[in-house]
């Protein structure tokens, strides 16, 4: 993995480049409620979002672990903004590389959350 800045410091996050994410990896990541639902509130709110923005059902070891994956997966991008981790949606990179997908997944898991009361 690369990083996504060529001055690298203790802080920053190890992200797939472009080229390197992969469909499994994206589709692996989304597979999880939590992380489906992280995604889902990324792409409502259009900005990035600390992770204490989330209410999650979830331990925060347990939480930290689900931005890992989907960092790994090259689905958000991390960025430390003074003490906060801030958490982007790559969805450019994402739309690039698999025209739709995104936006079906998107599609699909609000009508199952209507379907199932499911926030």
């Amino acid at each position: 993995m690369t990083t996504a800045s060529s001055a690298s410091s203790s802080r920053d996050l190890p992200h797939p480049a472009r080229e390197e994410i992969r469909l499994e990896g994206v589709l692996h990541a989304l597979s999880d409620p939590v992380r489906l639902r992280i995604v889902r509130e990324l792409a409502a709110e259009g900005v990035e979002l600390s992770c204490s923005y989330f209410d999650l059902p979830v331990t925060k070891s347990t939480t930290t672990h689900h931005f890992r994956v989907l960092r790994e997966s090259g689905v958000i991008r991390q960025v430390y903004e003074g003490t906060a981790k801030m958490n982007g949606l790559r969805r450019g990179d994402l739309d690039a590389l698999f025209p739709g997908l995104l936006d079906c997944l998107l599609t699909a898991a609000a009508r199952q959350a209507v379907r199932h009361d499911v926030p």
